[in-house]
């Protein structure tokens, strides 16, 4: 059974950095692609980052020059470093890895305050 597991959340002030990681067990192959999504109270779910396999990435509009995606392909994890936050970046953050099918982690909550 894959699950996937966040952590690395928590409480920033604006301007300030916060790394997300998430880490898989329960699979024997290397996801094609792995993402970070997240979602804020009454908005729906964004794409934030996504990298591929082999180390190619997007990002949404809004963390262009800001956030970094990379992966382990070998541990089958994924990070996200965030830097400059801004209260807008407040959300649950959701980790993704797709084989097949999409796999997600549970969420873990970061928080910026002004």
């Amino acid at each position: 059974q894959v699950q996937l597991v966040e952590s690395g959340g928590g409480l920033v002030q604006a301007g300030g950095s916060l790394r997300l990681s998430c880490a898989a067990s329960g699979i024997e192959f290397i996801f094609e692609t792995m993402a970070w999504h997240r979602q804020a109270p009454g908005k729906q779910r964004e794409l934030v980052a996504v990298i591929t396999r082999s180390g190619r990435t997007n990002y949404g509009n809004s963390v262009v020059g800001r956030f970094t995606i990379s992966r382990d392909n070998a541990a089958n994890t994924v990070s996200l470093q965030m830097n400059s936050l801004k209260p807008e970046d407040t959300a649950v953050y959701y980790c993704r890895a797709t084989y097949v099918a999409d796999y997600w982690g549970q969420g873990t909550q970061v928080t910026v305050s002004s």
